[in-house]
């Protein structure tokens, strides 16, 4: 193929002018004008071309780009006569808030007044014009101030639109792209109710009351709560990961990216590919690639992690390292490659993700971590069950390397505890287990009180953690059915050198044991009062083979034994 593969490059014009790698999009420009919508919002997971498609847009509508026809010349859009008469004929608002990323809320407001204030100097010739009258040009001079007043700056795109729509005699179109990255910001550093204030008052004013907008379209990750930002704007058209709308218009289809492959001379790679970076599912459309994986697979023809190294998933991350031990057992699951079902409400109400855990699937659906296989509907009133799995072998890295990022802090002592347990040491794996509880327990929100910790939440995340270290040599389940009970943990060997395990966690409670000698001995009678070896034993794993190991939690101390492998052997 005679083009260049840029990377990173959204500009629209840029990408077109200078003949870049490019898959045409632009049906996206007569879906979305054909739907007469008046305001919409459109979520898909990063680098997924939303911020490219906002540029495309603003090159097809905007007055600032009249009689540049040949931007489009050759792609789909240019075959309406239709389209061809109204491009480049609106007055334009664009503005993005991909870059507000910060740690308080005096710093985020002050970022989006300089966003304000740029808009307003970029048209700074309508102020003198005659269609402003001095109380216009005195709002003018305010919103380019420094210390500008919350009622001014939230009412400012209101206002900028009447400017426009009276210089230009036509209603504006608004594009707001990422408009959900700084109330991701705000949640995490804690300043979500202040910000949530001010962003309800301006998006009102700009969306909802403001007779001057002919249409618009904003982008994001997630579809954040409308009671949250959005109250009473009753003009929103949501389309999230599950609608049919727009579902080819972000991302790749199959077809795109295997043409793409044939033309860059990498056919004999479709497979892999395909195993890497399909598997995103939008609406009913499946078979949607991740296209910033996709970019820089041809340019690099290498298979690497790359639209998974371009985020640090701290949120996600720090959701499930303090969730309960309900949802890291479906992460077990979802490592093994099983699915699972659960039911939530796509809307993401972030000051309620501490208490309502199910938005963490939300949030994982919504990012592009987890593809929805089917939603079925069930009862009187419809409720949504999603059956979820993970989307493809690079996400899968993505979860993978999260979950040893857990235990960072602790590697040294983690990797020889795992170590010790393959080499039956008892003593060592006593040693570097206490070492590992007390430098990563705080992950878990493990608290040091017995009775109030809660060690599962530990636990499930440990097993996350062998899952994905030790995934070459051993199957490793978790509260799995076998014999007369559920097990804690089944280390199962893929290979006939390697021993099996089964593991029972016990909390220390001092009603019942004197002694957490006396707690790690119950986890061990209890692996043979509920013949939890049953499982191996089908599986043809010889008992002399089976390890049991108990481990009995006090706080942040653990005691662990065995009943016949002991330290050296």
């Amino acid at each position: 193929m005679d083009c260049n593969v840029s990377i990173g490059k959204q500009n629209f014009a840029d990408i077109i002018e200078n003949k870049y790698f490019y898959i045409d999009k632009t049906a996206l420009i007569k879906e979305w004008w054909d739907s007469g919508d008046d305001v919409t919002l459109i979520t898909r997971p990063r680098r997924f071309g939303k911020t490219l498609n906002m540029s495309m847009l603003n090159c097809f509508f905007s007055n600032q780009y009249a009689g540049r026809g040949d931007l489009f010349e050759g792609l789909k859009i240019w075959e309406y006569e239709k389209y061809r008469n109204i491009q480049g004929t609106y007055p334009m608002i664009g503005l993005s808030f991909a870059s507000i990323k910060e740690t308080n809320y005096a710093t985020t407001r002050e970022k989006i007044c300089q966003i304000i204030r740029n808009l307003y100097i970029s048209y700074i010739y309508i102020k003198e014009s005659d269609v402003m009258t001095d109380a216009d040009r005195d709002y003018y001079d305010r919103i380019l101030a420094v210390d500008v007043k919350d009622s001014d700056i939230t009412f400012s795109l209101y206002q900028l639109s009447d400017y426009l729509s009276r210089y230009y005699g036509k209603k504006v179109i608004i594009l707001l792209d990422e408009y959900d990255t700084p109330m991701q910001e705000a949640y995490v550093y804690g300043y979500w109710d202040e910000f949530t204030e001010f962003i309800r008052s301006f998006f009102n004013a700009t969306f909802k009351t403001n007779p001057y907008l002919e249409r618009a379209v904003m982008t994001g990750i997630t579809r954040v709560s409308k009671q949250s930002i959005f109250s009473d704007l009753n003009n929103l058209a949501v389309v999230t990961t599950t609608s049919d709308r727009y579902s080819t218009c972000f991302g790749f289809t199959q077809e795109e990216v295997f043409d793409s492959l044939d033309s860059f001379g990498l056919g004999a790679s479709k497979d892999d590919v395909k195993r890497w970076y399909d598997g995103f599912v939008f609406g009913s459309h499946r078979d949607i690639y991740n296209p910033w994986s996709i970019t820089n697979f041809l340019k690099e023809k290498k298979l690497r992690p790359y639209w998974a190294s371009t985020s640090s998933n701290g949120l996600v991350s720090q959701l499930l390292q303090t969730a309960t031990s309900d949802i890291k057992q479906k992460m077990e699951d979802l490592i093994s490659g099983r699915e699972i079902v659960v039911s939530f409400d796509e809307q993401i109400v972030f000051n309620q993700l501490d208490t309502d855990e199910s938005a963490v699937w939300s949030l994982l659906m919504a990012s592009g971590y987890l593809k929805p296989d089917d939603v079925e509907y069930r009862g009187e009133l419809l409720e949504p069950w999603y059956h979820l799995s993970i989307t493809n072998l690079e996400t899968r890295s993505m979860f993978s390397n999260m979950f040893k990022g857990w235990f960072k802090v602790a590697a040294s002592s983690y990797n020889k505890f795992v170590a010790a347990v393959l080499a039956g040491d008892v003593d060592e794996m006593n040693y570097y287990m206490n070492k590992v509880a007390l430098e990563t327990f705080s992950f878990f929100d493990v608290g040091g009180d017995a009775a109030d910790s809660e060690p599962e939440r530990f636990y499930h995340g440990f097993v996350l953690g062998l899952m994905v270290e030790q995934s070459e040599n051993y199957e490793i389940r978790s509260n799995r059915e076998s014999g007369l009970g559920r097990y804690d943990i089944m280390m199962i060997p893929k290979k006939s050198t390697h021993p099996a395990m089964v593991i029972e966690f016990k909390v220390y409670n001092p009603r019942k044991e004197k002694m957490l000698e006396d707690t790690v001995q119950t986890a061990l009678k209890q692996i043979e009062e509920k013949n939890y070896d049953a499982e191996l034993l089908a599986r043809g794993i010889a008992k002399d083979r089976i390890r049991h190991y108990g481990f009995a939690f006090d706080g942040k101390q653990v005691l662990i034994e065995s009943d016949g492998y002991m330290s050296g052997q």
